[in-house]
């Protein structure tokens, strides 16, 4: 049975899903991981950034277009044509972002502030108060929404103003040339830089590994397209009684004349949307933040080690404006590490839960959705505990290793879905022929990059 498509909604009211999946990368990418490599090596590595965000923008209008016409998330679309999907996105989530680097680290910068020297317990209690948080929502979704709206709007503002302060000409200059691959003594990439480090910038230039295929769930959720007809997941704690059965499979629309035209102003909107959102502000914040980390710590002594960049960052802000500045910057990075934290862990439960529901489902339409989401989510935390209880917290080293494993994640998911949308979606609906290659070449990157950076680090563990 059809359902009509419902009439495009304006640009306003389709903005959110991308804020989440923006905010889901300013606690790795943006924040660490770039500024990481800006402070060390300078800003010659400043391409990779605009090339990681904008493959990323595709991939991600891919995993859009199927849901924007199916009403279903992608995982459901990808088990229609490899069964065995749904054990990989479940071990391959687990396993790339079980890591809790993104919310060490932002325990780390805020025992900084408030001058703790062991930020280990500090850490715990940041993975509990995130599992109250979003098990107290009506809707998940809303809460998440509300949360990183704010966060990014705040935060990205304050960034923007100290990186014109504290920036000289010069530094933007050397941005400028970085984006076309100039950097101080070495083109592209300079001599001694660890691929694992930067193909986990590259994969992080964004959301990355499988949490862009979570859009495909939130957007859902906002209600684009055939998702008008979807449910949402309700609070754990709100919600009094017990979690609903959820639909996961989508309802198809007819081909006709006005469906087509319907659905046409939809695509444009969206990756306007999406566009703006996304790639725009994601990779305003990634030069600014790039910018900043240059201008205060660029060859410092310390850099190196761990994120110690970013407490030095602080300390020099300081030094230039005032103390309270630096101790506020300090502040607004450790409250968007833990915000990023918060959605990976919504995101990450989010597709395990789908995953094993389309795995236990055995062709039934419902599950009880909610009530396996946030298992996943509470497994999580405990095994972040866990690890910190053993002493396994450091950010840098947990967040790069988490990296790599995404970056591996991504080279199948890209070439799944553009699969998966050849195969399930109408041929009108596919994606044209332009785009076709634009995802080829992405696929084809992840997979040679990946490969030459595994086979790297084990040839050094051989030895």
């Amino acid at each position: 049975m059809t359902q009509p498509l419902p009439v495009a909604l304006p640009l306003k009211k389709l903005i959110g899903p991308s804020f989440i999946l923006l905010a889901l990368g300013f606690g790795s990418g943006e924040v660490i991981l770039w500024p990481y490599l800006a402070s060390n090596v300078g800003l010659g590595i400043a391409w990779g950034a605009l090339l990681g965000i904008t493959f990323q923008f595709f991939i991600n209008m891919e995993i859009e277009r199927y849901a924007l016409i199916k009403g279903e998330s992608v995982f459901v679309g990808l088990k229609k044509i490899w069964p065995f999907s749904p054990w990989w996105f479940i071990a391959s989530t687990f396993l790339g972002f079980g890591l809790p680097g993104i919310v060490a680290a932002s325990a780390q910068v805020f025992a900084q502030v408030i001058g703790l020297t062991d930020f280990k317990w500090l850490a715990i209690l940041f993975l509990l108060i995130i599992g109250v948080l979003i098990s107290s929502g009506r809707t998940v979704y809303g809460l998440m929404e509300r949360i990183t709206k704010t966060i990014i709007f705040i935060g990205l503002p304050f960034i923007i103003i100290l990186a014109i302060i504290v920036s000289r000409s010069t530094d933007w200059l050397a941005l400028a040339q970085g984006l076309v691959g100039q950097g101080q003594g070495y083109n592209w990439l300079p001599e001694g830089l660890s691929l694992a480090t930067f193909l986990a910038a590259f994969a992080y230039a964004g959301a990355g590994g499988n949490l862009n295929l979570t859009q495909s769930i939130y957007i859902r959720e906002k209600g684009y397209g055939m998702g008008y007809y979807a449910q949402k997941i309700s609070g754990l704690f709100h919600n009094k009684s017990p979690q609903p059965t959820i639909k996961l499979t989508g309802q198809d629309f007819d081909l006709t004349e006005g469906n087509l035209k319907n659905f046409k102003t939809w695509w444009r909107r969206i990756n306007l949307e999406h566009f703006l959102v996304f790639w725009f502000l994601g990779f305003l914040g990634i030069c600014l933040l790039m910018i900043l980390s240059y201008s205060t710590t660029y060859n410092l002594a310390g850099n190196l080690q761990g994120i110690k960049f970013i407490l030095n960052e602080g300390r020099i802000i300081g030094q230039l404006i005032s103390p309270i500045v630096g101790t506020i910057f300090l502040l607004v990075i450790s409250i968007m590490l833990w915000q990023t934290q918060l959605g990976v862990l919504d995101s990450t439960s989010r597709i395990m839960a789908e995953n094993l529901a389309l795995k236990k489902l055995n062709n039934q339409n419902q599950f009880p959705l909610g009530k396996i989401y946030y298992n996943f989510l509470w497994a999580q935390i405990i095994f972040g505990i866990i690890l910190f209880l053993f002493n396994i917290y450091e950010p840098k080293t947990l967040i790069i290793i988490g990296a790599v494993i995404n970056a591996v994640a991504m080279f199948i998911h890209v070439g799944l879905v553009n699969w998966m949308n050849h195969k399930l979606l109408p041929k009108i609906l596919r994606p044209k022929m332009w785009r076709q290659l634009i995802i080829i070449i992405i696929f084809l990157f992840f997979g040679l990059f990946s490969a030459i950076t595994l086979w790297s680090n084990l040839s050094n563990w051989l030895k």
